[in-house]
């Protein structure tokens, strides 16, 4: 199977939340606008699956294992449809949560269909669909793989008990990467980032729902219910670092610049990105603070009435298959949420790829994924006034 890393786009994860778009959207998801919501009973419509066999997926960019002659060619799609005779239509289209969202809403919003069967975004953002009631619960009993293999780790968000409406596509930890040569030190904690040496040279995401977790946990909050006190807390520290001028700038993915260049030492960082730098720096260093790190997916849903959901429902049972998870994960090298596919790679007879199965941030080690912890969302009533100030704060 091939090694293909390739560096996420600077949109996968979204560059900032400003009130332009969260707000509405938490207006939107709130008890302000009840017509929105979509009840159980008028979510699913006619399923032509059984002689339809095809459907349309969307995704984001470079996130499907591609050929190494041919990019258009995407090897573990291909096998699926010369497995069960359905075509799909894959469309990358995703490049921004909010931008798809507002792409999709109307049709969500006034009981249409969407055109799509299967879409992939961010946890975040699910959770805001799964409240909306504008997705539909998938049949397990079509997918006995994900039952088997999806990573406990993922198996039950806040927003999704029991991953009943949505279905990990992959996984990722927000962390701290660090260049351990420049610095001349090791990073333990979270507030090893306000140490006098670094000062100036420290960023930060500057998107909300991506930074405020990893900061709660250095103040050794549970996220997965944290509270209100907790965000502002996190706010008033971050001030007092900003005035201080220890903190360089708030990013979206262009922190992998100013970390490769050595203008940063160090800055809140996913891991997906970090195995791209090491393989250019082996000095660039990602840790998961002893207080611990976030754990997030972009997820797998279906739309309400999608017209193809049990093809849709088949596809993704397809690649949590450990063998097809494997291949997958060889190429995007993000947090597999198929841990049995570890064996997979580690058996390959490719030195290579045999290698990516020790790598944590592939794979986390049982010491990492005891610090691994799935933050509850923001909800709607909290969204406004979080936004406003954590933006405030980040300039945005």
């Amino acid at each position: 199977m091939p090694v293909n890393r390739k560096t996420p786009p600077p949109s996968r994860r979204s560059l900032l939340r400003a009130l332009g778009g969260g707000a509405a959207l938490a207006a939107l998801a709130g008890c302000g606008v009840p017509a929105a919501y979509v009840a159980p009973e008028d979510r699913a419509g006619a399923d032509l699956s059984a002689t339809d066999k095809r459907l349309t997926w969307a995704n984001w960019p470079l996130y499907i294992d591609t050929d190494d002659e041919d990019s258009t060619r995407r090897p573990t799609l291909e096998a699926f449809g010369k497995r069960t005779g359905i075509s799909v239509d894959y469309i990358e289209e995703i490049n921004d949560n909010d931008e798809f969202f507002g792409k999709i809403s109307p049709s969500l919003m006034n009981h249409q269909r969407t055109g799509r069967d299967l879409i992939v975004i961010s946890d975040w953002m699910c959770a805001r669909f799964v409240r909306l009631g504008w997705v539909q619960e998938m049949d397990r009993s079509r997918q006995p793989n994900v039952a088997k293999y999806l990573d406990p780790l993922l198996s039950s968000p806040a927003f999704d008990p029991g991953r009943t409406s949505s279905v990990p596509w992959q996984s990722g930890i927000t962390g701290i990467a660090y260049n351990r040569r420049r610095l001349g030190r090791e990073i333990k904690h979270v507030s090893d980032l306000w140490a006098d040496d670094l000062k100036g040279r420290v960023t930060l995401l500057s998107g909300l729902d991506e930074a405020f977790a990893l900061l709660m946990q250095g103040n050794g909050v549970d996220i997965t219910k944290w509270r209100a006190d907790d965000f502002h807390r996190v706010c008033d520290q971050v001030e007092k670092q900003v005035r201080r001028g220890q903190i360089r700038r708030f990013t979206g993915n262009d922190y992998i610049k100013d970390l490769a260049g050595g203008d940063v030492l160090a800055c809140q960082a996913y891991s997906g990105d970090v195995i791209q730098l090491q393989a250019d720096d082996p000095d660039i260093r990602f840790v998961v603070p002893e207080e611990g790190a976030e754990l997030w997916a972009e997820s797998l849903m279906i739309p309400n009435l999608a017209r193809h959901k049990a093809n849709a429902e088949k596809l993704v049972d397809y690649y949590y298959e450990p063998e097809v998870a494997a291949e997958l994960a060889a190429w995007v090298n993000y947090v597999c949420p198929v841990p049995a596919a570890q064996d997979i790679l580690a058996s390959s007879k490719d030195k290579d790829t045999a290698a990516l199965a020790e790598d944590p941030l592939i794979f986390p080690d049982a010491t990492m994924r005891k610090r691994l912890a799935i933050a509850r969302d923001i909800t709607a009533g909290e969204r406004t006034e979080f936004a406003k100030r954590w933006n405030a704060i980040a300039g945005l």
